[in-house]
């Protein structure tokens, strides 16, 4: 093939990852000057590619509506990476697309695949179980999550319009630090602008994504998966648990993990668990299954509750195997 041939591809490759490419970021990508991206664009569009031009500080080229990806050409290794991971994904609930997007997906590439191949495949999906049920969550929209990752990368401000849990919705203008998937969910961490502070929101939440101008700097040191643990840790519940424990935090962990608690110094041996919770009633056979000492700073409703598990338990040993003429009770 050609170079330059080569390198138009290349070009359409770039613009099919989504968002706006700048002209000197597409040069240096394709390792030419600005005019022959020009040129390469051009080609391009001659091929009825819609690729738009954006003016402004921040402008460049992307790619318009309504363009579907062109025939692709798979190995063995690919084939089979890219249908595990469309199984794996919707059994995790992690697809970025609804579930029938997901299933026409994975029946294109079947369908073209070498007969040994697909009866390889076939085989192998056939007989792989999962230890979980399928995922049953709702899907972020792909737009929504392209936009956010493009604004990730380039440390541009989004503008966002979200739902929250009481269905309250809200237009936020979003400094993004990163995408986390957890627990089957899809979330964006960063600095809420309007209220001043950071927030996680769940992307299957947000109904509307538009980049903004201009450009933000990121925090030293941010990690949005430790963002996304220490928000749901830290949530605003009804109920606050201060507790001293006297194990490792890996102890600890095996527990309460970090999307539950935190953990600080509470003392030579001992830790501080704090805990935010809607309930209180699971709380008592977690921190008996932990079987190390703690104390219980509040609140004063818990010691009740453990006493009244202490309780039950207590009597669940004293009783005696039932006999014909003594039945359990």
């Amino acid at each position: 093939m050609p170079r330059p041939a080569a390198r138009v591809l290349t070009l359409l490759e770039l613009l099919q990852s989504g968002g706006t490419r700048t002209v000197a970021e597409l040069a240096d990508r394709l390792g030419v000057d600005g005019r022959t991206v020009r040129r390469y664009v051009d080609q391009l569009i001659d091929l009825d590619v819609p690729v738009e031009s954006v003016r402004g500080r921040y402008g460049g080229y992307r790619l318009g509506p309504g363009y579907r990806v062109p025939p692709l050409m798979f190995g063995d290794e690919e084939a089979l990476a890219v249908l595990l991971g469309l199984a794996a994904g919707r059994r995790a609930g992690l697809t970025a697309a609804q579930r029938t997007a997901n299933e026409t997906a994975a029946a294109k590439i079947r369908r073209v695949l070498p007969r040994h191949l697909a009866a390889r495949l076939d085989a192998l999906l056939e007989s792989l179980s999962f230890t979980e049920q399928a995922g049953a969550f709702a899907s972020p929209d792909a737009g929504v999550l392209l936009t956010l990752a493009d604004a990730v990368r380039h440390r541009r401000p989004v503008s966002v319009r979200y739902t929250d849990r009481e269905g309250h919705r809200s237009d936020r203008t979003l400094h993004p630090y990163g995408i986390v998937a957890h627990a089957g969910r899809w979330y964006v961490t960063g600095r809420d602008a309007d209220r001043d502070g950071d927030r996680t929101f769940r992307l299957d939440r947000i109904e509307d994504a538009r980049t903004l101008p201009g450009s933000f700097e990121a925090p030293e040191g941010t990690d949005p998966a430790d963002r996304v643990v220490t928000a749901f840790a830290t949530a605003d519940y009804r109920h606050t648990v201060i507790l001293r424990v006297r194990a490792t935090p890996e102890h600890i962990r095996a527990r309460l993990p970090a999307t539950v608690a935190t953990l600080e110094e509470g003392g030579p041996g001992w830790l501080r668990v704090e805990v935010h919770a809607e309930r209180l009633d699971w709380l008592p056979p977690v921190l008996a299954a932990l079987d190390r000492p703690f104390v219980i700073d509040r609140p004063g409703e818990l010691r009740t509750l453990m006493r009244d598990l202490a309780a039950r338990l207590t009597a669940y040993a004293d009783r005696t195997p039932p006999t014909d003429d003594h039945p359990a009770r």
